[in-house]
C-alpha cells in the first residue's frame, strides 16, 4: 500500500473506547411503581438475517425520530408468533420495525391526512425497501392506511413498556465509528477518505486529525454503525487490517 501507516499500540490505547454502557428498560416494581432494569431481552437484540440481509437492532431515546413509508399485515399472519413470541393479533394495536427494540412505544403520523395513532413494537419488519414500519391491521386502520395500503409516515419514540406500563426512560444510544487507518500526509488521509468512502455499501468515511507524541495526526473513521455488534461484525469481515472501534468523547 501506497500510503504510510501509522497505527500502532499508541493510537489503540489513546482511541479505542469500548464502552459496556446498559440499557434500560422499564418494569412494575412490587408496589406498583416503575423502576428500571439494567438490560433488555437479549434475544430480541442479537443481529438476524432475512432475504442474506442483516439486521441490526439499535438502541433509541424517547424524542427519536424517523420518517419513511408505513404498510401493514392482516388476516395471513393472524394467529401466528411474533418475533418477541407473542400471538400476532391484527386487532391488537401493535407494529412491526426492523430494528428498534421489541416494546418501544411509537406515535405514528400519517403525512397525507395526519391522523395519529400510538403503536407497541413487538415485531420485526417490514423487508421492504423503503419501508420502515408495518402496522396491525387495527393501527392501520385508525390512520386511514388500511385502504391505501402504504402512506408516508413520520414516526417517534414516545417510551418503553414494562408490563403495560409505558416508562418515561429513555434508552442511550450509542455512536460507535470505526477506525480504518492513521496518516502523517493530510493528502493520503484525503486520499484514503474518498477511495473508502461508502464503504460497505451505506458507511461514510471522515477525517478526525489531532495529535500523537506532539505530532499531528489524520485519521480516517467510517460511521453510520447503530450498534457496537453492527461494528464489531463488520470488523471482522471487512479488508481493514488493523481497524478497531472507536467513539469520540
Amino acid at each position: 500500500m501506497k500510503y504510510q501507516w501509522v497505527i500502532n499500540a499508541s493510537i489503540a490505547i489513546f482511541t479505542l473506547l469500548f464502552l459496556n454502557g446498559c440499557t434500560f428498560k422499564s418494569s412494575i416494581d412490587a408496589a406498583g411503581g416503575i423502576k428500571d432494569s439494567p438490560q433488555m431481552h437479549k434475544a430480541v437484540m442479537r443481529p438476524y438475517t432475512i432475504a442474506e440481509k442483516t439486521y441490526y437492532p439499535t438502541q433509541v431515546n424517547v424524542g427519536d425520530t424517523m420518517s419513511g413509508i408505513a404498510s401493514w399485515y392482516g388476516k395471513d399472519f393472524h394467529g401466528k408468533k411474533t418475533s418477541n413470541g407473542e400471538t400476532y393479533d391484527m386487532y391488537g394495536i401493535t407494529a412491526a420495525h426492523k430494528t428498534f427494540p421489541m416494546n418501544t412505544i411509537v406515535k405514528v403520523v400519517n403525512k397525507r391526512n395526519n391522523k395519529t395513532v400510538i403503536v407497541r413494537i413487538n415485531d420485526r419488519g417490514p423487508f421492504v425497501a423503503n419501508r420502515i414500519i408495518d402496522l396491525s391491521y387495527a393501527a392501520a386502520k385508525q390512520v386511514g392506511l388500511d385502504v391505501s395500503g402504504t402512506a408516508p409516515v413520520v414516526i417517534e419514540v414516545l417510551g418503553f413498556e414494562g408490563r403495560g406500563n409505558v416508562g418515561s426512560k429513555s434508552v442511550v444510544i450509542n455512536d460507535f465509528d470505526v477506525q480504518i487507518g492513521a496518516f502523517k500526509n493530510p493528502n493520503g488521509a484525503r486520499t484514503y477518505k474518498d477511495e473508502h468512502n461508502r464503504a460497505g455499501g451505506r458507511y461514510e468515511a471522515f477525517i478526525k486529525d489531532g495529535y500523537l507524541d506532539g505530532e499531528r495526526i489524520y485519521r480516517v473513521w467510517l460511521r453510520g454503525f447503530g450498534s457496537e455488534a453492527e461494528a464489531r461484525d463488520f470488523i471482522s469481515k471487512s479488508r481493514y487490517q488493523g481497524a478497531f472501534i472507536v467513539r469520540e468523547k
